[in-house]
């Protein structure tokens, strides 16, 4: 197309003579930003080019960033990355050549993007992100986006999210609750985690992690400034040794925590030194798929000095986290057996004693939430945007879960970058909760401070989830 085809297509002679009618009517002191302004708003966004290179997370492990441009600026994401893929989940394209990164490696899933991503969406809107996401989904042609991969699929679907927003002049957040058909911004409740355990930490603890809930907080910037006071009482001495070493673990491991109760019990002190007890809950991450093993749960499965009297039934579980919820402040315990153990999964959400999230059972995979809401298994959604590869399937499963009455989460991953994304997608949707790791490290901060702004952004209108964390 020659220039001048281009300026009668667009019409530009006439929008440009509008543009300076209009710098000649306002008075402006600088004509030509004017005139640049004025134009950039009449001219219609679309996409013009999609690049994307292999960056790392926080692990050290490659993973996929996207810019994707528009005459309007350019848009960036990174994704995460979980530290294993579940079968019911969308797949993670990568090399599996053991000679770089040690198979870890994403430049197919780069190169698809580059070369077949790009192509299919260079002219399209970038504020039709239905669209933009059915046409990734369209050029895979696979269940599980395992063709292009969902880490390719997803950093371009966000990076267009973002593209979006800026086209209507508006927040991300705001562009995403418009996506949804949500009206109303709700700052969620932050879950931290302030002791890790489980198969990925140095001391024996066997559930995955335990966390705060600052849910008697007024404001998010107060849930945060508790968050992070309760996690710094508890790096004092006398309470436990912190293990420095690991710097791939999500926050801190004890080398004298042995159990849950203990685990328990230092999270416990730690909330009294600050003078929280009333404002602060706790929650369990059990990832129990971890030391199931056959119909039995090993809870010294990490332990070099079996008793052989931590192995549980699953009625066992059910008693053990009876009593817990009895003798501690828990409002949320993730996970509590095994993926494929719907039976006790069921019994124990019936029992109501706390909000039962579905993390390994559900996989943010559609057919188990559905599954799930049908047999009363959980009563909320862990949502992990990787899991299920796009920003409209993720609005969608969301929307799932809220008209099941059920509580949603949204959530970092193991593998984090420094992209904020799931902060705004938090809001947008009214997650009421959050889990983004400890309030430390670059990766995790990064969505706390972005709800801080976010919060402050929003002024008077900004709801803290608080009380209702559960919407």
């Amino acid at each position: 197309m020659s220039v001048q085809d281009y300026l009668d297509k667009h019409m530009l002679s006439r929008k440009i003579e509008d543009a300076v009618n209009a710098a000649v009517r306002a008075k402006t002191p600088d004509p030509v930003l004017f005139i640049s302004n004025h134009m950039k708003k009449a001219v219609s966004s679309v996409i013009t080019k999609v690049k994307a290179r292999q960056i790392l997370d926080s692990r050290g492990i490659p993973t996929v960033e996207v810019e994707l441009f528009t005459n309007k600026g350019v848009f960036r994401a990174s994704v995460p990355c979980g530290d294993s893929t579940g079968m019911y989940e969308a797949v993670e394209l990568r090399d599996g050549d053991k000679g770089t990164y040690l198979g870890n490696a994403v430049t197919k899933a780069v190169k698809n993007i580059n070369e077949k991503i790009s192509e299919a969406l260079v002219g399209m809107d970038p504020t039709v992100q239905l669209q933009i996401d059915q046409a990734m989904i369209d050029l895979d042609k696979t269940e599980k986006k395992s063709e292009l991969g969902a880490n390719a699929i997803l950093a371009v679907s966000i990076a267009a999210c973002r593209a979006g927003a800026a086209e209507k002049e508006v927040p991300l957040y705001k562009h995403i609750a418009d996506l949804s058909g949500k009206t109303n911004a709700i700052i969620p409740v932050p879950a931290f985690t302030v002791i890790s355990g489980g198969k990925h930490s140095g001391n024996s603890l066997p559930v995955q992690d335990i966390m705060i809930l600052p849910t008697g907080a007024g404001r998010f910037e107060e849930a945060l400034q508790m968050g992070s006071e309760t996690y710094h009482h508890l790096k004092f001495p006398e309470l436990f040794v912190l293990i420095e070493c690991l710097i791939c673990l999500e926050l801190c491991d004890t080398a004298s925590v042995i159990n849950v109760r203990e685990g328990l019990d230092i999270v416990r002190e730690a909330i009294g030194r600050t003078g929280y007890n009333d404002k602060i809950k706790i929650g369990i991450g059990v990832a129990a798929t971890e030391f199931c093993i056959g119909t039995k749960y090993d809870l010294e499965f990490k332990s070099p000095n079996k008793s052989g009297q931590n192995f549980k039934s699953g009625e066992d579980m059910i008693q053990m986290y009876k009593d817990l919820c009895i003798d501690y402040p828990i409002a949320s315990i993730e996970d509590p057996f095994d993926k494929e153990d719907w039976e006790h999964s069921k019994r124990f959400c019936s029992l109501g004693l706390c909000q039962v999230v579905g993390d390994d059972l559900l996989m943010s995979n559609p057919k188990r939430i559905e599954r799930a809401i049908h047999e009363s298994a959980c009563n909320s959604l862990l949502l992990k945007i990787n899991q299920i590869g796009t920003v409209t399937e993720a609005v969608d499963v969301v929307k799932m879960a809220k008209e099941a009455h059920w509580g949603v989460v949204v959530s970092q991953r193991f593998g984090e970058t420094n992209d904020c994304f799931i902060a705004d997608l938090a809001v947008a949707l009214g997650a009421g909760q959050i889990k983004a790791g400890a309030p430390c490290r670059g990766e995790r901060v990064a969505k706390y401070n972005q709800l801080l702004r976010i919060e402050q952004e929003l002024g008077d209108q900004a709801v803290y989830a608080g009380e209702d964390w559960r919407l």
